[in-house]
């Protein structure tokens, strides 16, 4: 048997994207999120979170996307006070991480706060996978004693890992009714592995937000309506 985390991240981007994600858990295969602490649905994400207690929810930790929780973390934003885009993380890591820690421990308190207990770590646009942020990463999870999300098939070094493989191709053109009718093929049986995805319904917000966008309408379609096969198993 294999054992599967199917994880929505995003959750609190926008009001559309938390209904598509609760739905996905109440009529599909959904049952774990990680919600982001810094958007226009983080206070709607987290009353649907105290309303569904079965949904597992994680912190989806932010760096590229919308504003900082804190104001003085300069290294963190561009001119307009927005968090810098991943192309720019990606030609160049010029970010104190000082300021990222405190960024990152100021989203984890605010999940904290209210009311929430966390099943695990991850984050937006995989940054916590990026070596220069290993450090911090690794002090966070063991401060507050949280498992991470494994970057594919390679753990974080000396945190908890979530599963034992994490599976990112459930995106754009590998989103197909046929992913989860063949996921056993590939997977070794004994295992947790945690499949990562995007339900929502389209709103203003995503589309302004986001260019992943049309896609999660056939995510949230799959994963509502999917029949596992019996050698696969939700956690």
């Amino acid at each position: 048997m294999i054992t599967l985390i199917v994880n929505a991240d995003d959750f609190g981007l926008s009001r559309g994207v938390n209904n598509g994600i609760v739905d996905s858990y109440l009529y599909g295969i959904v049952n774990s999120a990680t919600m982001m602490m810094n958007m226009p649905g983080t206070e709607h994400a987290i009353e649907l979170a105290k309303k569904h207690l079965g949904l597992r929810v994680g912190i989806h930790l932010v760096l590229t996307c919308g504003k900082p929780l804190l104001k003085n973390v300069p290294s963190l934003v561009d001119e307009n006070g927005d968090f810098k885009k991943l192309s720019y993380l990606t030609r160049t890591m010029d970010l104190s991480l000082e300021e990222l820690e405190r960024e990152w421990t100021a989203q984890i308190e605010r999940f904290l706060a209210a009311g929430l207990t966390p099943t695990h770590l991850d984050s937006h646009h995989h940054v916590h996978t990026m070596e220069e942020l290993l450090p911090g990463v690794q002090r966070l999870a063991k401060r507050y004693n949280l498992a991470v999300r494994t970057n594919g098939s390679k753990k974080i070094a000396e945190v908890e890992a979530l599963s034992d493989l994490c599976l990112l191709d459930f995106y754009g053109e590998g989103v197909t009714e046929e992913y989860f009718l063949s996921l056993a093929d590939r997977l070794e049986d004994g295992k947790t592995v945690e499949i990562m995805c995007h339900p929502a319904y389209l709103d203003n917000t995503l589309l302004n937000v986001s260019s992943y966008t049309h896609t999660r309408l056939t995510e949230l379609d799959i994963l509502t309506t999917v029949k596992l096969p019996e050698n696969l198993a939700l956690l």
